[in-house]
């Protein structure tokens, strides 16, 4: 299975890959945004139409609410009916033929009202006036409307069903005499038939389940076309939807500043965003047709891309078979263009190397025997110079005996066979610098001192060969050869405070060098062999195989310390 998936793992089918994944999240992405953003638009549009239409609602009830505060009015200030309840007030009593003038004259204006199915007057003292009848008006409301009438100073009020009627309504305020300062003169109640407050054509037929309820300021409802049990849960929800019968509605409230009655119109989700689903087909196949034609263009545009390097692999492949051959120079883009310049100088240059590879061995070949005898040239030096020394002592010239011994021994200490361990204790080391300064004593006499301060624990430590020597060859040269009178070189080993290291130092008391100076040595012992001077020689090859023996995290470079006049110190550190 992998190894037919590996067939198919190809630049192109890659890029290809790559350019669909892209489009399908950039499709994805803009689709899912749009979705959202028309959703969002076509349930705004909708909640919006719909609060228009409870506010529509709102209105016209507050039409008819204001027709019967007109009637009334009419009916309150008439002067009949004023001269009445003035009567009433002062204790006369009203004679059965004014009240059948005044009852004449409020059905006249009764008959020209829509919706007031009758009209009842009470005096102060709760008497009926008309209709002609010994009925009281606590008879007919509790004492709660009187108290809402008296304090509605006489606004008219609602005061809910007709307790005698379930088909009526009961309107009603308080009569303010006119000639008497306004004083309470009785009260006016007035039938409106329900169908007075109707629902539109509209809300009647309530459409897809939609409901409209219109309830006054105690949430009896007054008209609706829901007949379910969750009035109660509407009434008193505060949040935009809710659920009755497994099924999401949107509810929208607008009260009336007139009456303070709420009408609460509920819709169904589902029906706000019914063309949604329009959308979204849209949406799907505007996308897979967008994919389809991306993925043809994809397939091209990959394809013209990865043609140079198809060409250039079937080239590099051939190299199997022997010679590597260039490939031809191709016009494309410039990283392409540099790619195939690359590969045609590396094929050069590696045909050339294997050609000097081929030559280099036949004359390594030829080298070898010499090489062989070559190795007898050490030996061959130790002998002599064991020999000289021989000499000497014979001679009893015991000085030179002994330089020469030195000599001897440096040079065996210096020379590495094969596969010698280039690793040696401090003490070793320390006898090779005694050796080289007996050496050294032949060209500067007694002016050349020399002297070590090394604790004994650090005798058997191991470093590498060669470490300190160079330091002490490169003080004698530089520095303190370069005295007049007596130079000291000292040969320090010391523990690093606080650190498993220890420091090695070579310090002499010669000419000393400038800040500008030490910056020149340190950038000649960093630039490589070429940009060497012999002054920084030895440093550089210490500080190159500090580097080369020690790990990275170590402390690896050479310090050195050196002030005009007052001689050099050059230091290193090692772990213990």
């Amino acid at each position: 299975m992998w190894s037919y998936l590996k067939k198919w793992n190809t630049l192109r089918n890659q890029l290809l890959v790559v350019y669909l994944v892209v489009m399908f999240i950039v499709l994805f992405i803009v689709s899912t945004i749009t979705y959202v953003l028309v959703e969002g638009l076509l349930q705004s549009n909708a909640e919006e139409q719909i609060r228009q239409t409870a506010m529509e609602s709102s209105g016209r009830y507050d039409s008819l609410f204001e027709q019967l505060n007109m009637v009334t009015k009419q009916v309150l200030t008439n002067e009949e009916l004023q001269g009445i309840l003035l009567q009433e007030s002062e204790g006369d009593i009203t004679s059965f033929n004014d009240r059948q003038s005044l009852m004449s004259t409020i059905n006249l204006i009764q008959a020209n009202a829509d919706g007031i199915y009758s009209i009842e007057i009470y005096n102060n003292d709760f008497q009926r006036i008309i209709p002609i009848d010994s009925t009281l008006l606590l008879d007919r409301i509790d004492p709660q409307g009187i108290i809402r009438a008296n304090e509605a100073g006489g606004k008219l009020i609602w005061m809910g069903e007709d307790p005698l009627d379930y088909n009526y309504f009961l309107v009603g305020r308080k009569i303010n005499l006119m000639d008497d300062d306004f004083d309470n003169g009785g009260y006016i109640i007035a039938r409106v038939n329900r169908n007075y407050f109707q629902l539109n054509a509209n809300q009647q037929e309530g459409g897809s389940n939609d409901y409209s309820i219109l309830v006054d300021n105690q949430n009896s409802p007054i008209v609706t076309n829901y007949d379910g049990t969750a009035l109660d849960e509407i009434m008193e929800t505060e949040d935009e939807t809710i659920i009755i019968d497994d099924q999401e509605y949107m509810l929208v409230k607008d009260t009336s500043d007139v009456t303070g009655w709420t009408m609460h119109i509920l819709t169904p989700v589902n029906q706000l965003t019914a063309g949604i689903s329009t959308v979204q087909a849209g949406i799907l196949i505007a996308g897979f047709i967008g994919l389809l034609i991306f993925f043809i263009f994809s397939f091209f545009l990959s394809t013209f891309i990865t043609r140079p390097i198809t060409r250039l692999t079937k080239t590099m492949r051939q190299a199997g078979e022997g010679v590597l051959a260039q490939n031809p120079v191709i016009n494309s883009t410039n990283e392409i263009n540099e790619l195939n310049q690359t590969y045609n100088q590396l094929a050069e240059e590696t045909n050339y190397l294997v050609q000097m590879v081929y030559e280099k061995e036949i004359i390594k070949n030829r080298t070898e025997l010499k090489a062989l005898q070559a190795q007898i040239h050490p030996h061959f030096l130790f002998n002599t110079l064991d020999a000289l020394y021989w000499s000497l002592d014979e001679k009893e010239e015991e000085e030179l005996a002994n330089v020469v011994l030195a000599m001897s021994e440096l040079f065996r200490y210096t020379i590495t066979k094969e596969n010698e361990d280039e690793w040696v204790t401090v003490k070793e080391e320390l006898d090779h610098i005694e050796r080289y300064m007996k050496i050294m004593r032949m060209r500067f006499g007694e002016r050349l001192n020399w002297g070590k301060d090394v604790d004994f624990n650090w005798l058997d430590v191991k470093i590498p060969k060669l470490m300190i020597q160079p330091l002490v060859e490169n003080a004698i040269l530089h520095g303190a050869g370069n005295v007049v009178g007596k130079s000291q070189i000292t040969v320090r080993i010391e523990k690093v405070p606080d650190k498993q290291r220890i420091r090695i130092a070579v310090s002499d008391n010669g000419p000393g060098m400038s800040k500008e100076k030490i910056a020149q040595v340190k950038k000649q012992m960093d630039g490589g062999i070429r940009q060497q001077k012999q002054q920084s020689m030895a440093l550089q090859n210490v500080q190159q195989r500090l580097r080369m023996f020690y790990e990275a995290g170590e402390s690896r470079d050479i310090i050195i310390l050196s002030e005009e006049g007052k001689g050099t110190m050059v230091s290193f550190e090692i772990p213990v």
